[in-house]
């Protein structure tokens, strides 16, 4: 077993082979760490960081974001997926311009009451840009943790995950912590991958207990797989030579405050929707086929009828 601790081993691997000019860490400011994590959740590095650039162009400061037109921010957004993020950012924005003077907080308590950020998200933004020893538990961290104390059971379940967070304590250092926040999370990013981890380059692997049992897959434990719910629904397709007919989506649920297609109530005929919407009786009305959109918890048939 190393002498040397957990901490110091990754810190040592980070010195090396860490990344080291990513954007957001040119000029780490808590507002840089704090866009850069949100997009990072699941997406990758290299898909976030040209959007990145254009965002931080865009919107500079929490209190450009707070101004903007929520359109505008979902529109550098559109590609990214998971739109709730960006809603989340505009109106946690809004909240540090009016609550904070535009400056992002510095205490844990609020800046993890924000809309989008949790407790590793906040611990994570806190230590990189002011070097605040709290720990983190994103999926990377969890990867690592998991294998080295081979913690069994998915980290979605509440023992599994507070017998992690202890060990994320446990482990984070004194000092340094930014470098070893952000090396923990380029280790479990880089060497201790979810499929084909690069045991050979890990700093961790004499001491890791999931490798020395030769079983570095079976960590982190996987959710019971379910089967996909279906639902379905269908979409009125109204267009002329020049436009298509959008309306905005409710703020909440499937792309919430995204302009979409207009979807029918189930109790809803389309030639009363076009009465009630339009005013006018259509000239006809054509089935298209069903096309499917798969999202990570249930699939939607929707079945447009165009006008």
């Amino acid at each position: 077993m190393s002498s040397e601790t957990l901490a110091e081993r990754i810190l040592r691997w980070f010195e090396r082979n860490g990344r080291k000019d990513l954007p957001w860490q040119e000029n780490p400011a808590p507002y840089r760490v704090w866009i850069s994590e949100i997009m990072l959740q699941q997406t990758q590095v290299t898909t976030v960081i040209p959007y990145y650039a254009r965002f931080m162009n865009s919107f500079p400061d929490p209190a450009v974001l707070a101004n903007a037109k929520l359109d505008d921010i979902l529109h550098h957004w559109s590609g990214l997926g998971y739109y709730a993020r960006a809603r989340n950012l505009h109106k946690a924005a809004i909240i540090i311009r009016d609550d904070f003077g535009g400056e992002f907080p510095q205490c844990f308590d609020d800046v993890v009451a924000l809309p989008g950020i949790g407790r590793s998200t906040a611990g994570a933004i806190l230590a990189l840009s002011h070097g605040q020893r709290h720990p983190i538990l994103d999926g990377n961290v969890k990867r690592v943790l998991a294998r080295f104390h081979a913690v069994p059971g998915w980290p979605g379940q509440t023992s599994v995950a507070r017998v992690l967070w202890k060990h994320a304590a446990e482990h984070t250092p004194q000092q340094n912590v930014a470098a070893y926040t952000q090396a923990i999370m380029d280790l479990g990013a880089t060497v201790c991958t979810r499929s084909k981890p690069d045991c050979n380059q890990c700093p961790l692997s004499n001491d890791c207990a999931a490798h020395n049992l030769g079983s570095e897959i079976d960590y982190p434990g996987r959710r019971k797989a379910k089967p996909k719910p279906l639902k379905k629904t269908r979409m009125i397709l109204l267009y002329s030579s020049d436009a298509i007919y959008l309306e905005r989506r409710p703020p909440s649920g499937i792309w919430g405050g995204l302009w979409s297609l207009p979807e029918l109530a189930a109790e809803t005929a389309a030639d009363t929707w076009c009465q009630e919407k339009l005013n006018t009786k259509p000239a006809s009305l054509t089935q298209w086929q069903t096309v499917r959109h798969s999202f990570t918890h249930f699939d939607l048939d929707i079945v447009p009828i165009a006008v």
